[in-house]
């Protein structure tokens, strides 16, 4: 064991866990166990093999049983059936049939097709195997550059981190002890934005290269674009009844959740969704929650590791030293989120930085819900920045045809967009806050 450090010992023991937490993920040992390793390891040194065996056995379990948590399998399976029972595709028809005639029309459709989706998922990467399955073929079928098609859909589909119901930003709110239904009410109209900017974007592009997005040629007419939106009905009603019922406060968001989950079943249902759809979905909406619980039982571990090495006391104090506006702090901190998305996936990184960086930002004067979005915004962009950009490996999983490195210029693109984003939210927290304050 390592002695003599004094005072300094355990934050010296909290640093070297820190250093090889880092190192594991970066060599390619997956989040969960690199986490829950280190921290059993760190806790063993610093208070020895029974208490840390008792805090091991119990913590993971205590934090994966918050009733909040049991919001996250209703959301993922509302997006799971949605696809299966093929609400999806006829979403993305109705967004070709009103938005095709713009410039890069068929991006754009598809853009504002996956926030409609994302709106009933929760799940960031499931929007975009769902999309690069319907809306990829018919791009590049019109003509469309394969790089923009796949960076669409990359890209779309990190919007299901804000626009409620989010996985993530529950996840967030579990981690911070926050109101889950004020976060999930203060992503919407970031959501919203970014896809408004998503859409500028490839409108900007189309009209700059239009042999990458050419205009659509085939006539809609306005009874054809009607016809198209009762099939959305479901979908709408989902949408509805999960932002109201959490603003007005007649259903908790588990409650709501659950109440979208039993419309959209029924729906699927009444339009002859067999056993195999729904199996799928059931079957899906497991594996996707089996993988978050485990992440959160890993990285629980680590965090009260870090908790008894007294780091995340020492990170604050450091951060509230520093002679500098609290606005420059925070971009600082931001592109650190930036830098270390590059390497590891979204949930994990917020699951192992917040307890240590967020009562910092706190000590600073920030928002809390405010924060959230923004850092789950950061979370979209790691969504698809190389080497470790999930969803673009999802895009060039479902489209063999698609090299991954297209699909990664693709996203340079949104990039942009994610930016413009970012120093919007920054400079108007208003987007943010508006609507939860208004919960109040």
């Amino acid at each position: 064991m390592l002695i003599g450090l004094g005072f300094q010992y355990p934050l010296t023991v909290g640093l070297i866990g820190v250093g090889l937490m880092i190192f594991l993920v970066f060599i390619g040992v997956r989040v969960v166990f690199a986490a829950a390793s280190v921290g059993l390891l760190g806790l063993v040194e610093l208070i020895g093999w029974g208490p840390a065996a008792g805090v091991v056995g119990i913590v993971p379990h205590a934090k994966s049983t918050t009733y909040a948590l049991s919001v996250l399998p209703m959301f993922i399976f509302i997006g799971f059936v949605a696809f299966h029972a093929g609400m999806t595709a006829q979403l993305f028809d109705a967004a070709r049939k009103w938005l095709g005639w713009l410039p890069g029309g068929l991006a754009v459709a598809t853009v504002f097709a996956t926030a409609g989706f994302a709106a009933v998922s929760g799940a960031s990467t499931a929007t975009s195997a769902v999309f690069a399955r319907t809306a990829i073929p018919e791009m590049l079928k019109h003509g469309y550059d394969k790089r923009l098609s796949a960076g669409v859909v990359a890209a779309g589909g990190t919007l299901a981190t804000l626009i409620p119901p989010s996985a993530i930003l529950v996840i967030y709110a579990i981690i911070v002890e926050e109101s889950v239904g004020r976060l999930l009410l203060a992503g919407f109209l970031p959501g919203l934005v970014s896809a408004l900017i998503y859409g500028a974007i490839i409108i900007l592009w189309a009209l700059v290269k239009p042999e990458h997005a050419p205009a659509q040629t085939e006539r809609v007419t306005w009874g054809e674009r009607i016809t198209a939106l009762p099939p959305l009905l479901p979908i709408m009603a989902v949408v509805f009844i999960i932002i109201s019922a959490i603003y007005q406060g007649w259903a908790t968001p588990t409650e709501a959740g659950a109440l979208g989950a039993g419309i959209i079943f029924a729906v699927a249902l009444l339009r002859g969704a067999g056993l195999k759809p729904i199996a799928d979905s059931l079957m899906e909406t497991a594996k996707l929650t089996v993988m978050i619980f485990s992440l959160i039982w890993g990285v629980t571990i680590f965090v009260r590791f870090l908790g008894f090495s007294g780091l995340a006391e020492a990170f604050t104090g450091w951060v509230v030293s520093i002679d500098a506006p609290p606005m420059v702090i925070m971009i600082c901190i931001l592109l650190a989120y930036a830098v270390l998305g590059m390497f590891m996936d979204a949930i994990g990184m917020l699951l192992l930085t917040l307890p240590v960086v967020y009562p910092a930002v706190m000590a600073l004067g920030f928002d809390s819900i405010w924060f959230g979005i923004i850092v789950v915004k950061m979370a979209e962009i790691c969504l698809v920045t190389p080497p470790i950009g999930l969803n673009c490996f999802v895009v060039s999983a479902v489209r063999p045809d698609i090299p991954l490195p297209d699909v990664f210029r693709g996203i340079a693109l949104f990039f942009i967009a994610d930016v413009i984003t970012i120093i919007a939210l920054l400079a108007f927290p208003e987007i943010v806050t508006w609507l939860p304050n208004l919960m109040r």
